[in-house]
């Protein structure tokens, strides 16, 4: 392999979770340099451990609010291409951001502060500083979900009706930008996805049906089971907010009570897809791609 420092460079903006890390392994396995502008309120500490050990890693710390040090940051480094991985929680916009005087101007001109807006707005500001942002699916296209059943079990009857009626309502609110999944019983939406997150969605679905056992209600009108929907926005932008599961979705789906899995086939990445179709199966839920 090359010398490190003539090896061709990718920008990491890293977010929280595992996205980081599988971008920047496959990132490596292709031979890139990568440079990491790491969240403080976001990233994972052990990034710091992963240039520890590798001497082609580089990682700058930063706060969410500060676009200009990104910038600086990446053309300090000989950065022209760059890929978002690892979520940023909508709710940071609004609480924890203090931004600087290149993202204050951005947000000022922004119409709405959806994550479309706002990332795409970002996209630009780097694209016009000579910064490509490029899609964060780019080395992971194995992890895209292929159509089909992908589990032990398929659909029930009722399932499949549930898939049918949520994937409606959640299409209807990921053109909104709201979020990308729902939660689904007997034709009835239970929950909507907005800034919590998926997990935060699954598990107050399965709050409520909690609830609904605890007041002796709901017998008769929702079924025992919840089916969970998870969409990619109408025209969605490959290169932010794409649609992500891993065995933790699994494993709050079975706290919940929820027996299915719905997602979009080639825009949805399954983090270790090994590992969640192994606890899918050992949970009795179903998980299918269209």
């Amino acid at each position: 392999m090359s010398e490190p420092g003539n090896l061709d460079k990718l920008g990491l903006i890293a977010g929280n979770g595992r996205f980081p890390f599988l971008l920047l392994d496959a990132a490596r396995a292709h031979g890139l340099q990568v440079v990491v502008a790491a969240i403080k309120e976001e990233t994972d500490p052990e990034i710091n451990d992963r240039a520890a050990a590798d001497s082609a890693i580089h990682v700058h710390w930063m706060s969410l609010g500060e676009l200009s040090r990104l910038i600086e940051t990446f053309r300090a480094e000989g950065v022209t291409r760059a890929v978002m991985a690892g979520q940023v929680k909508h709710k940071q916009i609004f609480s924890s951001i203090r931004p600087d005087w290149r993202l204050a101007k951005l947000l000022l001109n922004l119409r709405t502060r959806n994550t479309d807006m706002l990332l795409g707005a970002v996209a630009k500001v780097l694209g016009d500083e000579g910064i490509e942002l490029i899609s964060s699916t780019q080395y992971l296209e194995p992890l895209l979900a292929k159509a089909g059943v992908l589990t032990r079990r398929a659909p029930n009857e009722e399932e499949e009706k549930d898939v049918a009626y949520g994937r409606g309502v959640a299409q209807a609110i990921a053109a909104y930008d709201l979020g990308q999944t729902v939660v689904i019983a007997a034709q009835a939406c239970v929950a909507v996805e907005a800034m919590e997150g998926t997990d935060a969605t699954i598990a107050r679905a399965g709050e409520l049906f909690r609830s609904l056992d605890d007041d002796g209600e709901g017998e008769t009108t929702l079924r025992r089971t919840l089916t969970v929907v998870k969409v990619a926005k109408p025209n969605q932008d490959m290169r932010f907010d794409v649609p992500v599961i891993g065995v933790a979705t699994i494993a709050t789906m079975q706290a919940a009570g929820a027996t299915c899995l719905a997602i979009e086939a080639e825009r949805t990445l399954m983090f270790d897809p090994a590992s969640i179709l192994n606890a899918a199966d050992a949970a009795g839920i179903t998980i299918v791609a269209k």
